[in-house]
């Protein structure tokens, strides 16, 4: 019988370029040998072997919870499949043994996740929406092989549309690391078949956000979809917030220290941060069903946006550098300016090389008024660059990011009267225009 360790300790072993499970910590081994292989067979767990493959296609470390089944019990464990020269390391954690359940996933070769068994169009991603298993019914509906699609973005094969408010509830969930229900989209194979998609979260060590399991199903009438927040929820945290801000802005007035001026400077960049805070919390409460729309001085806007992107330009020796401009007015709402604005400007120090910097600029052109961010990175082929404006779509192999800032500002900025325009050539940097209606 497959046993815990008596010491918290990581279970290891490794999986070579075949299949085969050619080095094993004892406990590893037994549950091998209980699944009906040995070592230097092939890995017998399905789960765990399809952990193994997907980290071998991607070539990237990989964290997934497994179940696998011992000979009179179940074994609840954190996988961890790292790449090496063409075989995969295997570090388990938490390894936690519980009562066998039916039916036994011994039995179940041919299923790689007891949910996927469960669930004709059962699927699972990571936290970057790449597929790490498909039910054979689904992948057959998406003209795709499983194991060919494992490591692909789930929305090379989908194609997701927005409800009736302009929204994509996989967006939203991804977002906010949420359940979601009533995403519906196309097959790109034939652009014909409609599904509607369901999913909940995944969590990885420490409940850290792992992804999405779910399953498909065929469209029919459009589900109810519950609130993103529950409204509760903001009355109980826009007491707590605004307590912040009043110290902070107290702590920028008296410091209290010698080191005035560093104080001071900490204080107002936790004012900024709280303040965009709890406009995200009053953009989900049924103050953003209002619209909003005011004229707002983008100076003053891009300040907030630019303190709130600091922190991690600094880390990479990037200087962000904004043009002065007095007063620039445009009619638009504060909130979604401060996130399109916070969008852009991370999007280019991801992107821009270290020890460089970014520049914002302001321009007014006719009745519209511009904010161009422009960084010093690789640029963007002219065949990526709509395409980078769709959900989950990124350039130059992404760089951290999740693929939804852009597609996200471009809605908020077409919502406000305005646009997202991009300036760039590869070699030469990218700049990114905010254009909005003169205020």
């Amino acid at each position: 019988m497959a046993s815990a360790p008596s010491e918290p300790r990581p279970i290891l072993g490794r999986v070579d370029s075949a299949g085969r499970l050619v080095a094993a910590d004892p406990e590893l081994e037994r549950l091998q040998v209980e699944a009906g292989s040995k070592l230097g067979g092939s890995l017998a767990l399905p789960q765990l072997a399809a952990v193994v493959r997907v980290a071998q296609r991607l070539r990237i470390p990989l964290a997934r919870r497994v179940l696998a089944a011992g000979r009179d019990q179940d074994v609840d464990m954190w996988v961890r499949a790292v790449p090496e020269d063409g075989e995969v390391a295997i570090s388990i954690e938490q390894w936690s043994a519980r009562p066998a359940s039916p039916p036994r996933l011994a039995s179940m070769a041919a299923v790689e996740h007891e949910q996927l068994a469960a669930t004709p169009l059962g699927w699972s991603v990571d936290e970057q929406l790449r597929i790490v298993s498909l039910a054979p019914t689904l992948a057959e509906r998406l003209s795709v092989d499983p194991a060919a699609a494992a490591g692909q973005p789930l929305t090379k094969f989908l194609k997701l549309e927005e409800d009736e408010q302009g929204e994509m509830p996989l967006l939203a969930a991804l977002a906010s690391r949420s359940g979601f229900s009533g995403q519906r989209c196309v097959t790109r194979a034939d652009g014909r078949q409609q599904l509607v998609l369901s999913g909940e979260v995944a969590l990885g060590p420490g409940g850290s956000f792992a992804g999405f399991e779910g399953s498909a199903a065929a469209e029919q009438a459009e589900e109810p979809r519950p609130p993103l927040v529950d409204p509760s929820l903001h009355t109980a945290l826009r007491a707590p917030l605004t307590n912040i801000i009043r110290s902070a802005e107290e702590m920028v007035d008296h410091p209290g220290r010698d080191e005035r001026d560093e104080y001071a400077a900490y204080a107002a960049d936790i004012a900024t941060a709280a303040r965009h805070l709890l406009s995200v919390i009053r953009s989900l409460g049924e103050e953003a069903h209002g619209g909003g729309e005011q004229p707002v001085d983008l100076s003053e806007l891009t300040r907030e946006a630019v303190a709130l992107v600091e922190p991690e330009a600094g880390e990479r020796g990037i200087a962000i550098a904004v043009q002065p401009a007095g007063e620039v007015f445009a009619r638009a709402e504060p909130r979604s300016v401060i996130q399109i604005l916070v969008n852009l400007l991370g999007n280019a120090v991801r992107h821009t090389r270290e020890q460089t910097a970014v520049t914002v600029s302001f321009e007014k052109a006719g009745g519209s008024v511009l904010v161009h961010v422009a960084d010093e990175g690789p640029g963007i082929d002219l065949g990526d660059q709509k395409r980078i404006f769709e959900p989950f779509e990124q350039a130059n192999g992404g760089n951290g990011g999740s693929g939804l800032g852009l597609a996200i500002s471009s809605r908020l900025a077409r919502g406000m009267g305005g646009d997202i325009r991009l300036d760039s050539r590869p070699g030469e940097g990218a700049r990114f225009t905010l254009v909005l209606p003169s205020g």
